[in-house]
């Protein structure tokens, strides 16, 4: 699963993929309308191949959160919209036992399972024999 091309953009919903690249910007088109639009590094645009997820002891691909959610979910979507944060985080401690409660917020759940769904609707996901682990790491921009 390549998600080297897949963008998150602070302050937008949803996800977008990236088209050109150019001096000062990238072209993003949306997975829900598809439509086209500049996006600029000072939007916060971050591909998802550089954003893990915290556990008691490093960090986890979201790639592979993603691929485990997808084994778990038998390859459906997850309807998790009506449910509490208390399901939310009995959910993805099933999916991630050992995932950082203390750092791993409520809407960074809720966004992984929108995420998820995303990909899933467009067949993005695909499970690998190999997922490679990322080092400890914040969130990057696009660069």
């Amino acid at each position: 699963m390549d998600l080297s091309n897949i963008l998150s953009i602070s302050g937008k919903n949803g996800l977008f993929k990236l088209i050109s690249q150019g001096k000062n910007n990238f072209i993003v088109e949306s997975f829900e309308d598809k439509k086209r639009f500049p996006a600029f590094q000072s939007d916060g645009v971050s591909t998802l191949d550089n954003i893990s997820i915290y556990t008691y002891d490093d960090t986890i691909a979201l790639g592979k959160v993603i691929q485990a959610v997808y084994i778990k979910q038998d390859k459906q979507p997850l309807e998790y919209k009506t449910w509490t944060d208390a399901q939310l985080r009995a959910y993805f401690k099933e999916v991630l036992p050992n995932y950082d409660e203390e750092r791993v917020f409520i809407s960074n759940i809720k966004k992984l399972y929108q995420w998820y769904n995303i990909l899933l609707k467009n067949d993005l996901i695909s499970i690998e024999e190999t997922v490679e682990e990322t080092e400890p790491s914040e969130e990057k921009a696009v660069e």
